[in-house]
């Protein structure tokens, strides 16, 4: 008889809106991918991404959902906000004394690739995957 073991691990978390969780859900991310090479990487992309739903959506005053998917060969981040702006998530290229506008540029450059889907009623959801063969940055 062979004991199932499965080399998928899936996290699912629901985070308060708040700034205070941004370091929270960086230190798990850091607890729960110690010994990958995702660890810290995945860590500044899910700051940048949570500060974004907090940021510019109803998510600053509701909760955020962080989706953390880890195979064998790639790590997937979904963060997904609460709606409540019809503005769609997107890469800009600010001036450089511009104070904000540089956070899903530098997700963009960490992950192998990057969506964004959703609407202004269900949320927007950001995902980075990152390819265990993707060169590191």
């Amino acid at each position: 008889m062979h004991e199932y073991m499965s080399d998928w691990f899936v996290w699912v978390v629901d985070c308060p809106g708040l700034p205070e969780e941004l370091s929270r859900t960086r230190d798990f991310t850091r607890r729960i991918l110690s010994g990958t090479p995702w660890a810290h990487d995945a860590a500044l992309i899910i700051t940048e991404l949570a500060t974004n739903a907090i940021t510019h959506t109803d998510s600053g005053k509701t909760t955020f959902r962080l989706n953390i998917i880890l195979t064998p060969d790639t790590l997937t981040i979904t963060v997904t906000d609460a709606g409540g702006t019809a503005t769609k998530p997107r890469i800009t290229h600010p001036n450089t004394t511009a104070p904000h506008g540089r956070g899903l540029a530098l997700v963009q450059a960490l992950a192998t690739t990057l969506t964004i889907r959703g609407n202004q009623h269900d949320g927007h959801a950001v995902t980075a995957e990152r390819s265990r063969t993707s060169p590191q940055p």
